[in-house]
């Protein structure tokens, strides 16, 4: 009796995790517009940052390209 009992309780388990949704993670897109404030070559992300949050509705910034311009962030 007790092996049909441990039977019957791993069957209801395995239906019972089976039977649970899976969400997977996705990424937002991520805008960008070049800051308007920011001055000079941008050397650090960290800085363009925290001009590009003084902007407006942007979280952050990093630098970018050649010219190492500074590139507001924003999820769209």
């Amino acid at each position: 009796m007790e092996k049909r009992s441990l039977g019957l309780f791993l069957l209801m388990l395995i239906v019972l995790l089976g039977s649970q949704d899976v969400v997977l993670p996705t990424e937002a897109r991520v805008c960008e517009s070049k800051s308007h404030h920011f001055h000079g070559p941008c050397l650090r992300d960290h800085n363009c940052a925290l001009v590009c949050r003084t902007e407006g509705n942007f979280s952050g910034g990093r630098c970018r390209g050649f010219r190492r311009r500074c590139f507001c962030t924003r999820r769209c």
